[in-house]
C-alpha cells in the first residue's frame, strides 16, 4: 500500500536513505572530522578560535568561533551541521572555516541537541536562539552583525532556511537579520520524513512536521538563497530542492541553484573546503567577499 505519493514503506525509506547512494557513509563521517580536526589545531596555534561558548543554558547549546586574520568589524558564516536531526556534532563542522578565516569571514560552528533526547521544535529553537546571541554579542569579537550569512548540509540546510521563517524581532533583531543562506541537500517539506523511519527518533506528529517545513512556512527573513545537491543523490532529495526553488522563485525571492556533477549527499558540502568550487565561489560572492 503506498505510505506517501506512490511509495510503500520499503521504497520511501529507501528514497530518505541519503547513504543508499554510496558505499561508506563513514568515509565521508571521517573527512568531516579530519578537517574539522585540522582547522582547529590551526586556529588554536594561531589563536584565532573561540571554543565551546555557550549562546544558551543547555549544555549542547554551544559553538565555536574561527576569526580572520584581520581586525573587524567582518561578516559571519554560521554554519549548521546535518545528520537527521539526531547525529554529528560542531566537532564535525569547522572543515570550511579556514576559507573563510582566509577571506575575511568569522565562521561559527553550531552545536545543537539531538533526537530522541530533544524534539525538532526545540531543535529549531536552539539554532534560533544560536543566531541571536550572535547577534547580540558581535560587537565583542568584531562581527558585522549586518553581514551574518547561514549555510546547512541535509538536516543543516532544513534548519538553515527554517531560520528566514523566524520573527527575529521576537527575538529584539532586525527582521532581516539574516543577509544570505546557503542549503545543501535539504529537506524543505517534513511529511514524507513523518512517515518515514527517520520519524522513530523525531516521533514528530503531522502538526509539528507542518510547523517545521520550510515549504509550508513563510518566509519572513528576505535575503539571497543559494540551493544545491549532488548528482548522485535519491530522487526525493532532488524533488525536494526542486519543488522548493520553484516555490521561492514563484513568491519573487533571489536563488542561484545547481546540481553539482560528481558530488554525493555527503562530500557535495566539502566543496567549502576549495575557494574555487561552485560552491564556494556563490557564497564568497553573496558575503561580497570576492
Amino acid at each position: 500500500m503506498p505510505i506517501y505519493s506512490s511509495f510503500d514503506q520499503v521504497t520511501l525509506d529507501r528514497e530518505y536513505s541519503p547513504s543508499s547512494c554510496v558505499d561508506d557513509i563513514n568515509v565521508y563521517i571521517f573527512e568531516y572530522l579530519r578537517g574539522s580536526r585540522e582547522a582547529k589545531k590551526a586556529a588554536i596555534e594561531q589563536g584565532s578560535g573561540l571554543f565551546d561558548l555557550a549562546y544558551g543554558t543547555s549544555g549542547d547549546e554551544i559553538l565555536d568561533l574561527f576569526l580572520p586574520g584581520a581586525a573587524g568589524p567582518a561578516p559571519l558564516q554560521v554554519y549548521i551541521h546535518g545528520g537527521y536531526w539526531q547525529d554529528l556534532s560542531k566537532e564535525a563542522s569547522s572543515f570550511a572555516a579556514p576559507l573563510f578565516q582566509q577571506q575575511g569571514s568569522f565562521f561559527a560552528a553550531l552545536n545543537y541537541a539531538l533526537a530522541p533526547a530533544v524534539g525538532l521544535s526545540e531543535i529549531v529553537a536552539q539554532n534560533r536562539r544560536a543566531i541571536a546571541w550572535l547577534y547580540q554579542q558581535a560587537d565583542q569579537w568584531g562581527i558585522d552583525r549586518d553581514k551574518i550569512h547561514v549555510s546547512g548540509s541535509s538536516a543543516g540546510a532544513h534548519l538553515a532556511m527554517m531560520m528566514l521563517s523566524t520573527d527575529w524581532t521576537q527575538y529584539g533583531l532586525p527582521k532581516d537579520a539574516i543577509k544570505g543562506v546557503c542549503a545543501v541537500s535539504g529537506i524543505y517539506d517534513l511529511e514524507p520524513i513523518r512517515l518515514s523511519y527517520v520519524n522513530e527518533a523525531l516521533e514528530m506528529d503531522a502538526g509539528e512536521a507542518a510547523a517545521n517545513s520550510p515549504m509550508k512556512q513563510p518566509i519572513r527573513n528576505q535575503c539571497p538563497i543559494i540551493l544545491a545537491y549532488g548528482d548522485n543523490e535519491t530522487n526525493e532529495f532532488k524533488r525536494q530542492t526542486d519543488e522548493y526553488r520553484e516555490l521561492l522563485l514563484a513568491t519573487n525571492e533571489t536563488v542561484s541553484f545547481n546540481q553539482i556533477k560528481d558530488r554525493n549527499h555527503f562530500d557535495v558540502i566539502l566543496d567549502l573546503m576549495d575557494a574555487d568550487t561552485w560552491l564556494s565561489q556563490q557564497i564568497l560572492q553573496q558575503m561580497e567577499l570576492n
